[in-house]
């Protein structure tokens, strides 16, 4: 077990134990506003998507807010 216990303690590159980062706080208030402002979501609904699903649901909701095709102001 002491070697186990060297390797979960320091690791190989003397990092963080357990690998887990944080998510800038500021970030995920902006992600959190942009999906409550478009899709009228709850905050507890938000905030149990899991990261990949909430990335990936800003995403599509990008692409909603860009024309398919690119509008003219004057017709041609």
């Amino acid at each position: 077990m002491p070697a186990l216990r060297g390797r979960v303690r320091g690791g190989r590159g003397g990092g963080h134990a357990g690998g887990i980062l944080t998510y800038a706080t500021d970030q995920l208030w902006e992600e959190v506003a942009y999906v409550a402002h478009h899709l009228h979501w709850s905050l507890d609904s938000i905030l149990d998507l899991e990261h990949p699903d909430r990335v990936r649901l800003l995403a599509e909701i990008r692409k909603l807010d860009r024309p398919a095709v690119p509008r003219h102001p004057f017709p041609t």
